[in-house]
This record gives structure tokens, sequence and C-alpha cells, in this order.
């Protein structure tokens, strides 16, 4: 379920505040552990790239969360902005709000 009134946790916020800052690790270590270029890990924990299965993988070897956990964050992340772009649109009436297929199909 996405929060109402804040974005939710992306996974790159989650990855340095709950397993990076607790261990005491930097961005430059870990990311030679995992064998990324530091500028990858960088821009997931500044929000500025997502996590690919692939690198869900990475992290859940790593870690020793299952990759899904990382991919749910940022799936959860996704959608929450693409409901927050929509409803800028629709605000400004851009585009037509999409109908409940059931009051357009009769079933009977």
């Amino acid at each position: 379920m996405l929060p109402k009134n804040r974005a939710p946790t992306h996974p790159g916020q989650m990855l340095l505040h709950e397993f990076l800052e607790p261990m005491e690790l930097t961005q430059k270590q870990f990311s030679s552990h995992l064998n990324w270029t530091y500028a990858k890990l960088n821009e997931i924990i500044n929000c500025k790239r997502g996590v690919t299965p692939k690198s869900a993988v990475d992290l859940s070897e790593a870690l020793g969360m299952g990759a899904e956990f990382w991919l749910n964050l940022q799936n959860n992340y996704d959608l929450w902005l693409e409901k927050q772009k929509r409803n800028k649109l629709k605000s400004r009436k851009e585009i037509k709000r999409l109908k409940p297929l059931k009051k357009i199909v009769n079933y009977g």
C-alpha cells in the first residue's frame, strides 16, 4: 500500500540509512564490494537511478535481503511518481479520466 501524504521510500535512501550508515560503509567501499561504479551507487542513493532486477540481485547477495525487497521498494516509488504525474495532468485537464470498465461494458 502506498503512503498518501509522502513519497514511498526510494530504495537508495533505504540502502543509505538502514544499511550503509549503520555498517559505517562509505559509498566508495560498497560500490567496490559490488563491483559497481561509484557513480551508479551514488545515483541510486540520490534517487537519480532506479534499482533494476540485476542490481536488486547484487544488493540481495551483498546484504542478505531478498531481491524482491529492493524491487518492491522501487516499484512502489515508481508507481507513486506516476500517480503524482497523472494527478497533475488531470488537474490541468490534459488527460481525460479513465472510466472503470464495468461502467462501459454491459455484462449481461
